[in-house]
């Protein structure tokens, strides 16, 4: 079997990592890469460190308007499918990336495979909802990291075909931590112990974009009671430096550093006392290394993470990160949400089955 794989993002090539092993142990994988992230620390390094074989399609299109990115990658990934005419096409999360690839396979009667399939903020204003919605819409096999995943495709009449296999995520942080903390010395060198700190992240268009919630955010970071980890995001610095914000950096409890390699990532991340953060995959990481999470967003698609105490969601303004901050705590209870770290293997499986159908 033929199964060309589209990726773009780093949460993506996270993703990508175990089920790309599982997949080439049997079959033909044809790796295409669109290069929406292309940022050699939010691209290149994730290759080396994942151990992702080298794409064998990298189309470059880099970053632009919704519109003119994902009308670029359609363009490519069309023409590639053309070429190369693969059973099935496999597409992961909620990106341009996973949208346009989508878009291609649909138009050329190729099965789509949708990866992380089913999740739902109810923010149609988040362009992630649309590609998501859009995506699963288009699906011919859906596989779903949670039952809330399978519940809301049955809500949208999407029944055949769905498949709750867990998060193929926890493969990967079960695989890549007894790595990292062997291989990682971030704490090290940045002078700090286990769980006497914070790890912060933004990159989403709704806060990066606007200057009083960045300023709102690095305010609240600032106040915080111990060291804040902030690996920035190129989006962030970007606009930062558009806002006349990049002073606000220099807060005394601020390490400031440029996006980090997986391994340093995840090393970080486990041994923080919290995250805050806007980023669904870090939600997710936080929840699998049991670290207390504040999502600095109104709404999430992981509502299993908040149901169970260990994610508490803030406005983008100083006064609501602060006070949920106050109350963050480590809970007792850790359901088994994502799954048993062997989704890769399931998903090959249900791959098989369908292509011989």
């Amino acid at each position: 079997m033929k199964i060309a794989t589209v990726v773009g993002a780093r949460p993506q090539f996270v993703k990508a990592a175990p089920l790309s092993k599982a997949i080439r142990q049997t079959h033909r994988e044809l790796l295409i890469h669109t290069g929406q992230h292309y940022d050699p620390s939010l691209s290149d390094v994730f290759f080396q460190e994942l151990g992702l074989p080298a794409p064998d399609v990298h189309l470059g299109v880099g970053s632009g308007p919704h519109g003119k990115q994902t009308a670029r990658m359609l363009e490519g990934i069309e023409e590639t499918l053309i070429r190369e005419t693969p059973d099935l096409l496999l597409v992961y999360g909620d990106t341009n990336s996973t949208l346009a690839g989508s878009l291609a396979a649909a138009k050329l009667h190729i099965p789509i495979v949708h990866v992380e399939a089913g999740l739902r903020s109810f923010n149609r204003r988040m362009p992630e909802e649309t590609n998501r919605v859009l995506t699963d819409h288009m699906s011919s096999l859906l596989f779903c990291p949670t039952d809330e995943a399978v519940a809301n495709l049955e809500r949208e009449g999407i029944r055949e075909h769905v498949h709750m296999v867990g998060d193929i995520m926890y493969d990967a942080v079960l695989a890549f931590l007894p790595i990292a903390r062997e291989k990682s010395d971030i704490l090290t060198r940045l002078g700090l112990s286990p769980r006497q700190y914070a790890v912060a992240t933004v990159h989403r268009n709704e806060n990066t974009d606007s200057p009083d919630r960045m300023r709102s955010i690095l305010s609240a970071l600032s106040q915080l009671d111990r060291p804040v980890v902030l690996p920035l995001h190129p989006r962030a610095r970007h606009y930062l430096n558009k806002w006349g914000l990049e002073p606000m950096l220099e807060a005394p409890n601020l390490k400031v550093l440029e996006p980090l390699p997986y391994l340093d990532m995840l090393s970080l991340t486990s041994g923080a006392h919290a995250v805050l953060t806007d980023s669904g995959g870090l939600q997710k990481e936080a929840y699998m290394l049991r670290v207390p999470c504040l999502t600095i967003r109104n709404e999430t698609e992981w509502v299993e993470t908040v149901a169970h105490r260990w994610n508490r969601l803030a406005a983008a303004d100083a006064s609501s990160i602060l006070e949920a901050y106050g109350g963050i705590f480590v809970p007792e209870q850790h359901p088994p949400i994502f799954g048993d770290g062997r989704s890769a293997e399931r998903m090959c499986r249900l791959m098989e089955r369908f292509a011989l159908q």
